[in-house]
């Protein structure tokens, strides 16, 4: 609800991993709360089968607009457990899980991915996603084994124009004014922000960095929907990275209930 109130057009949940969500009520209240008015949302899965990244789709259909098959986490443990990254090398099954997916959910299926080093490998997952019925791909410009590195926007123009759905691009978008020179240098429909709109929710709105408003913004609607202490704190951290001094950064970073928060708030930045 927040970022939609600064320009953002769509929203993704963070990862979830399918089969625990599939087996696990506890897994599915922790993971996964929305509301009617948490709209357009789609939900983000890891998955390793077919079986498990349909079945969760199915059960998360009637509270979001998409699911998405992540193939693009590159953490160690994410591709020791074969999600994310690993997927990569792994294009009918990728093919397959969103050939099933389509099948039996209701919603649209979309993939996210890293470049491989080898582009070749690239071109093929993204063709074979699109004929298994993909209806979007989401690029980032990285290999798996690069974090920092510039981001390869030729690399995303090559998955541009290797398919004809919507690709998007993604990779250090931290301000307003590189979505237009990003779409321009790789031909996406448009791009996605994760840290930069984690740190400046009004981002996409043209604000340099998070505003006070939208603190307020986020505030309200936490304590109104109840969300849990750890995400409304967690969200607070990277709004608010900017704004603290080290020393208040520590001290907020470490504060443990939501009446500690509200107090460090009103007597920091006025927000109540």
């Amino acid at each position: 609800m927040l970022v939609r109130q600064y320009e953002c057009d769509v929203a993704f949940t963070p990862m979830i991993i399918a089969d625990s969500f599939v087996h696990s009520a506890k897994a599915r209240a922790n993971e996964f709360t929305t509301s009617e008015v948490d709209r357009p949302l789609v939900v983000q899965f890891a998955a390793k089968t077919a079986e498990e990244f349909s079945t969760a789709a199915q059960l998360v259909s009637p509270y979001c607009d998409a699911v998405d098959l992540n193939c693009g986490c590159p953490q160690r443990w994410a591709i020791k457990e074969c999600y994310g990254c690993y997927l990569l090398n792994q294009p009918e099954l990728v093919a397959d899980m969103v050939r099933q997916t389509k099948c039996n959910a209701t919603v649209p299926v979309s993939i996210k991915i890293r470049v491989s080093e080898d582009m070749r490998k690239t071109v093929e997952l993204v063709r074979r996603a699109e004929k298994a019925g993909v209806e979007w791909i989401t690029v980032h410009g990285r290999t798996v084994k690069q974090r920092a590195e510039p981001v390869d926007y030729d690399s995303i123009k090559q998955v541009v124009d290797s398919v004809s759905i919507p690709v998007f691009a993604n990779g250090d978008i931290t301000q307003a004014s590189h979505v237009g020179d990003v779409c321009s240098r790789t031909g996406a429909r448009g791009v996605m922000a994760a840290r930069g709109i984690l740190s400046n929710p009004g981002m996409f709105a043209g604000h340099s960095q998070t505003t006070l408003d939208c603190i307020q913004s986020w505030v309200d609607i936490a304590l109104s929907t109840g969300t849990p202490f750890t995400t409304f704190h967690h969200h607070l951290m990277y709004m608010l990275e900017k704004a603290h001094s080290k020393a208040d950064r520590q001290v907020f970073n470490t504060l443990g209930s939501i009446p500690a928060v509200l107090n460090f708030l009103e007597s920091h930045y006025g927000i109540s």
